[in-house]
């Protein structure tokens, strides 16, 4: 079952960074769709599965397709914080529940893995600005 939906997630990752995600980056010069359909999509296959390394799997496998799809190179950065977010999720058991600390936890867990995919972009994707640049604007 677990697989079943993982694959489900693999294709919600990749359909919501194909098509949403480079329309904002495009108008705006922000992957700010890109960043909602992935953690959208890692929350929601935390949440339904609650296991380790299924967010994992979804945000590796579905930007591999979404790769090979034509879209953005930079959606790698997005499976790296996909990694981040799944082995940080541990301190919650990755359990999503509508209790304070599951809440206050998980949002810490994406707000972090959202800022080290920001970082990662603004390091490899671009080069015309330093490092502190990204750790400072971009990540944010």
């Amino acid at each position: 079952m677990d697989i079943a939906l993982t694959g489900v997630f693999c294709a919600l990752w990749t359909a919501l960074n194909l098509t949403p995600g480079p329309l904002s980056f495009q108008l705006r010069g922000l992957p700010i769709l890109h960043d909602f359909g992935v953690f959208f999509t890692l929350l929601l296959v935390a949440w339904v599965t609650g296991r380790f390394g299924t967010s994992l799997l979804a945000g590796i496998i579905g930007s591999i397709f979404a790769i090979l799809l034509g879209g953005p190179s930079l959606i790698i950065c997005f499976a790296a914080s996909a990694v981040v977010f799944d082995v940080l999720m541990f301190v919650n058991h990755h359990r999503i529940r509508i209790a304070r600390y599951n809440l206050v936890t998980t949002a810490i867990v994406t707000l972090v893995s959202a800022y080290f995919a920001g970082v990662f972009i603004g390091v490899f994707f671009t080069p015309s600005e330093t490092v502190s640049w990204a750790l400072t604007f971009w990540g944010i």
